[in-house]
């Protein structure tokens, strides 16, 4: 078992690319060739720093945006996550729902609120050890044939010597690039905030326990150039100062009203315009799904300029926006270059006079 000790999945990812490729080994899976590790534990002291920014690795914090708070609902509908990754019916069974959805775990499927009686108890009793969050169901997993059967089967919530809430995570199989530093970390982040804030305590660490920690090759090649000795980690967003956590507020009740008005107006495309939010994190994650819209919703260069105007309306610190804006740039100069070929090959064609 390796353990990787960092600040957060930014942070962790060169490292875990160089370990895969110092001693992974190669294998054939159902979804291709695959590079297996070493399981690996990997303890985030800031698991709210939850979004890596390597352009390489080009993070769609649009969905991981909607698909947490997703989750916190405890929903298992697949039709609106279709919107943010359009193969996503590709692990239903029924084209309806996700089996493996985890925040339906949490809140529905073993017919009781889990995270609402963890908080319960971890405010009555910090030092309570019975905290175990399931995700993992035998009579319905264990031999099954479904198409989304869950990664992560179990966390444990305890309390620290200082009272803070620490969440440690076990998953059977992890994809280190769309599983460990990027879903995972994610909604896991998201998850120890949540429940630090229904229990009235600090944040402490996440430790995420990968038994089978594997890269598909296809996937690896697209960030070969993310290494510890290629980028320089001075220039990590979050200790530079660059982009900050923009924090939830309020009580859990109110925070559970604005994630149900946040969605609501997601799913049904902004169109009503009579909610806004009042507090900075709901603000920020309201601007970066109506900027998702837009862009989706826009053609041609318009739906760059128009959801990047949306994103300026917010802090430009706060992380989720910056990385909201650095993933349409992206997109925008390539849109760019397309415009020049496509207006040189009409020149060279003889179909566009050069000025």
């Amino acid at each position: 078992m390796q353990v990787l000790n960092v600040r957060n999945c930014q942070e962790a990812l060169p490292f875990a690319l160089r370990l895969l490729e110092q001693e992974g080994e190669e294998r054939q899976s159902r979804n291709g060739p695959v590079l297996i590790g070493p399981s690996v534990t990997t303890v985030y002291s800031h698991p709210c720093e939850k979004v890596v920014f390597f352009p390489q690795r080009d993070s769609n914090i649009f969905f991981l945006a909607y698909e947490s708070l997703w989750m916190l609902s405890g929903r298992n509908d697949l039709n609106p996550l279709r919107r943010y990754v359009s193969t996503f019916g590709n692990f239903s069974d029924d084209g309806k729902t996700l089996n493996g959805a985890y925040g339906y775990r949490w809140k529905k499927s073993f017919g009781k609120d889990q995270l609402q009686i963890i908080a319960r108890r971890l405010k009555e009793n910090p030092d309570d050890r019975r905290c175990v969050l399931q995700m993992w169901d035998a009579t319905q997993d264990l031999d099954s044939s479904s198409l989304d059967i869950p990664c992560n089967l179990v966390c444990t919530f305890q309390r620290g010597i200082e009272g803070e809430l620490n969440l440690t995570v076990f998953c059977r199989s992890n994809d280190i690039l769309w599983g460990a530093y990027f879903a995972n970390a994610f909604q896991f982040g998201m998850l120890i905030e949540y429940m630090a804030l229904a229990i009235g305590c600090p944040i402490g660490t996440y430790t995420q326990i990968s038994v089978n920690w594997h890269g598909y090759l296809n996937t690896l090649e697209t960030v070969k150039t993310i290494r510890p000795d290629r980028v320089n980690f001075v220039e990590n967003p979050y200790t530079d100062r660059r982009v900050h956590v923009v924090p939830m507020v309020g009580s859990i009740e109110e925070l559970d009203e604005e994630i149900s008005l946040l969605l609501e107006d997601a799913d049904t495309h902004f169109s009503n315009g009579s909610y806004y939010p009042d507090n900075p994190w709901s603000q920020m994650i309201y601007l970066v799904l109506q900027a998702h819209e837009v862009y989706k919703d826009n053609v041609g260069e318009k739906k760059y300029i128009n959801s990047l105007k949306i994103l300026e309306q917010g802090d430009p610190k706060a992380d989720w926006i910056v990385a909201s804006k650095e993933w349409i740039e992206r997109r925008y100069a390539i849109w760019h270059i397309k415009q020049a070929t496509k207006g040189l090959d009409q020149i060279l064609n003889g179909s566009l006079e050069h000025p």
